[in-house]
């Protein structure tokens, strides 16, 4: 059974809004990827560039399915072991994706999450969601409900008032075909 926050984001993410919920280690902004223009609304609320692209967080590797090229062999033994954890992957993106979603580049930014909220909030809706950090491009990211709140007001569809993971830095990304480290935790 859900509890009356989860249900609250989940109608949220449904209609359309945008959800300010808790990460591994920051609260992230989020909404469905397939609803481009909530993706925009994220990119406005953040005033981020839509050419840097966004992450998605999703509860199993299906949920990603219509984002990402198929995984070859080498490439799944790389990144499986990571998840579900605090390792995002820039993976090959489908080339239908939204440039909203993952900006100028060939890849798209995707994690398993292993944080029980975030995770039960993608098995819930049945697919993935836009993560990106809850703040404006020149702040730090929000690490309480209460500091979305002072950056956001009333500007979001609802903000999930959870527990952060035990992660101090978001989230490490590595680069699929090469396991470089773009991002260290």
């Amino acid at each position: 059974m859900l509890t009356p926050d989860l249900s609250n984001a989940i109608r949220t993410v449904q209609a359309g809004g945008v959800l300010a919920y808790p990460t591994e280690a920051v609260y992230g902004l989020g909404c469905n990827p397939a609803d481009l223009a909530a993706v925009q609304r994220i990119l406005t609320l953040k005033q981020r560039p839509a050419d840097k692209g966004m992450i998605l967080v999703a509860a199993d590797l299906s949920q990603l399915e219509a984002y990402l090229l198929p995984l070859d062999a080498a490439l799944q033994a790389r990144v499986l072991p990571t998840w579900p954890g605090p390792v995002t992957w820039l993976l090959p993106v489908r080339p239908d994706v939204s440039p909203l979603i993952r900006g100028k580049h060939d890849t798209l930014a995707v994690r398993i999450t292993a944080h029980p909220v975030c995770r039960a909030l993608c098995e819930q809706l049945g697919h993935p969601l836009i993560s990106t950090s809850a703040n404006l491009s020149d702040q730090a990211p929000a690490r309480s409900a209460a500091e979305v709140q002072q950056q956001f007001g009333s500007q979001l569809g609802y903000i999930l008032d959870a527990p952060l993971g035990e992660q101090n830095q978001p989230t490490e990304i590595r680069h699929g075909l090469t396991g470089e480290i773009v991002r260290p935790a």
